[in-house]
This record gives structure tokens, sequence and C-alpha cells, in this order.
């Protein structure tokens, strides 16, 4: 029962960490609409527009991906709640299955991103995003 509690607590807190980080990457992820960022990144007019469509034609993916997450992870609490260990094991690899689906989409878009500047630019994005003190990418601990 023990690990059952400690179980449930940890898929709890994964659970509270992507449904709040995930809706809240796409509106602060658009760091190339920051003034800051383009003016000290020097992106041109093309660089952005590239970078909004990488963004745009990435969104209905990770918009799907999220959602099915979102059904898997809703699917796993009924079955903690029913108590079900045997069912809720099983469905761990559903959860963490959509939740791979999601990071991989959302890394391909990244990567897509990241061609888009030089390679200077690239490294001055990364010291930019590490003195707003948060991670190039979300998933990325800090080190």
């Amino acid at each position: 029962m023990k690990v059952s509690k400690i179980f449930v607590r940890g898929a709890a807190v994964a659970v509270l960490l992507a449904l709040g980080v995930a809706p809240a990457l796409a509106q602060r992820g658009k760091w190339w609409q920051d003034e800051r960022f383009q003016r000290e990144l020097g992106l041109t007019a093309e660089q952005t527009a590239r970078l909004e469509e990488v963004f745009q034609n990435t969104q209905p993916t990770l918009r799907q991906h999220m959602q099915a997450l979102d059904r898997a992870e809703k699917e796993f609490d009924r079955l903690v709640e029913s108590g079900d260990d045997a069912s809720v094991m099983e469905h761990v690899e559903i959860v963490e299955a959509a939740r791979a689906e999601l990071n991989k989409t959302r890394t391909v878009m990244l990567l897509r991103m990241r061609r888009s500047l030089t390679a200077d630019q690239w490294a001055k994005f990364t010291a930019l995003a590490d003195q707003r003190g948060r991670p190039r990418t979300p998933n990325r601990r800090r080190r």
C-alpha cells in the first residue's frame, strides 16, 4: 500500500507539471517576438517569420499530443481511484508513451527553429535564455 501511495503522489506531481507547463510554453515560448531577443540576436524579418511558421505548423500536432496525454492521465487517475494497482501499472506505459510523443514533437520543432539561426545567433540565444534564469528548453534541468 505504501508503494501505491508514493506512486500516486509522484504521478500526481508529474500530471500537475505537465498540465501547468505545456500551455505556458506556447505563450512564453515565442521568444522570437520579444524585442530584446530580436535586437540582441539580430533576427531578420525573414528569420522571425520562419520561426513563427515553424511554431504555427507544429501547434496542431502539439495540441493533439497534449489532448492524448490529458486523456491518458485522466484514465490513469480513474484507475488509481478504482484501486486496481495492476491496471494502474499497465496504464503507466500509455501515459508515458503519450508524454514521449508530445516531447518528441516539441523537440523536433525546437530543432527546426534552431536551424533558422546562425551559430552566432544560437550562442547569443542560449546566453540570453540563461540570463532570464530559465532553461533553454523547459524539459531540461539546470545544472
